[in-house]
């Protein structure tokens, strides 16, 4: 661990300095404020000697260790922690400046606390990145004064310190835990009843409370002399690919965080979702071209390939290229599939152009369309207006979300099943669209 000490007098020190000059000047022509002047010279220069003393006279008196974890969630809280100790045989006030990375633009984030002789305390706090990538901290910056007060002595402490920054895996641990509880439905996802059943048989097991009376098996039952039942399993191993837009339209930010990064959290979330029921996930993302195919697999470390997978998609600013991404699911998945494709229209002609693509990916796959609906124009419809320049901001509001409801009304016209969403509720609306797929029999 680094020590880096420096010298520094505070402003205290200064300001009786002033004073002190002051009291010079008017002891010229006073000469018992003359002597006041001479006895608070001394007075002061003695407390800069001892206060430099106190806080020199111990090498390493404070020791500083930053804790957090080696990944990051990006658009989520994640916590870091500082434990601070005083190694000085007197009490002392701290300033604790953490050096952030440059990519979360926090500037003076400080913390001040007192700390007794041989103490330990530890500062909590929170970051929230908003882009994948590297991070780096660097030094933290510890002040050390004395009750004193009129030096302080500067610490640098800890080490430069790097943190790569992944898709959020605190909202997709969140849902996996509601999904193995079946509590997806208290936060937003619907829970739907399931249309029929695979027969195909797999068992008969001991009965036990709360399986379906319907499926005793007689005589099985009459011959073990106790109830048994039947157990048939579910239709599993059904390929789910989330497919990513990473043109142009979808750099648009939402409370900082790009309809990108909204799409690629999403696409972690319902891929592990998928891989819990059973199903297999893939990723595929394009842009001008088709730049990357993840096949769809339920092997064990498929969740980890998707994760790194989408850690290392980058941005783009070109056109989106349908017929790419028509050409290369032909070419490279073969078997029927359920496809959400995470995309953004803003109008209608837009929409029309890619819209022979997209018919010819639905003749071949299962095809759920998701797009974003622009809360800042929900924001404007919502709100009342009081002159002129507002009515036709309104209107013009107005018009833009009436567009969006017609290009869902376009792709379903052609058998393409659609999702509408704010970007905050991308997650739960594609979990729902997939539960109520699967329990349609449809995947």
């Amino acid at each position: 661990m680094s020590q880096v000490r420096s010298f520094y007098i505070t402003n205290r020190f200064f300001y009786a300095a002033g004073a002190l000059v002051f009291l010079f000047v008017v002891g010229f022509a006073v000469p018992w404020i003359a002597i006041i002047a001479e006895v608070s010279f001394y007075l002061s220069l003695a407390c800069l000697v001892i206060d430099t003393l106190l806080l020199f006279r111990v090498k390493d008196g404070i020791e500083l260790e930053r804790l957090c974890t080696e990944k990051f969630s990006n658009g989520d809280d994640n916590p870091v922690r500082l434990i601070v100790e005083n190694r000085y045989p007197i009490a002392l006030h701290l300033q604790v400046i953490d050096e952030l990375p440059e990519q979360l633009q926090i500037r003076g984030q400080r913390f001040e606390l007192d700390l007794g002789s041989g103490e330990v305390k530890e500062i909590d706090y929170n970051v929230r990145p908003l882009k994948r990538g590297e991070y780096s901290f660097g030094f933290v910056n510890v002040f050390a004064s004395t009750f004193l007060g009129v030096v302080r002595k500067r610490y640098q402490l800890g080490e430069v310190q790097s943190v790569a920054v992944y898709p959020s895996f605190i909202q997709m641990r969140k849902y996996e835990l509601l999904a193995i509880s079946n509590q997806l439905q208290e936060f937003g996802v619907k829970k739907i009843r399931r249309i029929g059943n695979n027969m195909e048989f797999e068992q008969i097991k001991n009965y036990v409370s709360g399986d379906d009376y319907r499926k005793v098996n007689w005589k099985a039952t009459a011959r073990k002399g106790r109830l048994m039942v039947n157990q048939y399993q579910d239709e599993r191993s059904q390929q789910v690919y989330s497919v990513i837009d990473k043109g142009r339209v979808m750099q648009m930010p939402f409370e900082g965080l790009s309809l990108l990064d909204y799409a690629i959290n999403s696409s972690l979330v319902i891929s592990n979702i998928a891989l819990k029921k059973g199903d297999k996930a893939g990723i595929v993302t394009f842009q001008q071209k088709v730049n990357s195919i993840l096949p769809a697999s339920s092997r064990n470390m498929q969740l980890n390939l998707i994760l790194e997978h989408l850690y290392k998609q980058k941005t783009g600013y070109k056109e989106t290229d349908y017929s790419k991404l028509y050409i290369a699911l032909k070419r490279k998945v073969t078997q029927r599939s359920l496809v959400l494709l995470y995309t953004n229209f803003e109008s209608l002609s837009a929409l029309k152009r890619q819209l022979p693509f997209l018919r010819k990916i639905r003749q071949q796959h299962l095809l759920v369309c998701i797009f974003f609906q622009n809360t800042e124009i929900e924001k404007v419809i919502n709100k009342k207006a009081i002159d002129l320049e507002e009515v036709y901001t309104k209107g013009i509001a107005e018009q833009l979300a009436f567009e969006k409801k017609l290009i869902v009304k376009e792709l379903q016209a052609h058998g393409i099943h659609t999702i509408l969403t704010p970007p905050k509720e991308l997650s739960v609306n594609t979990i729902n669209k997939y539960l109520e797929l699967k329990s349609r029999g449809l995947i």
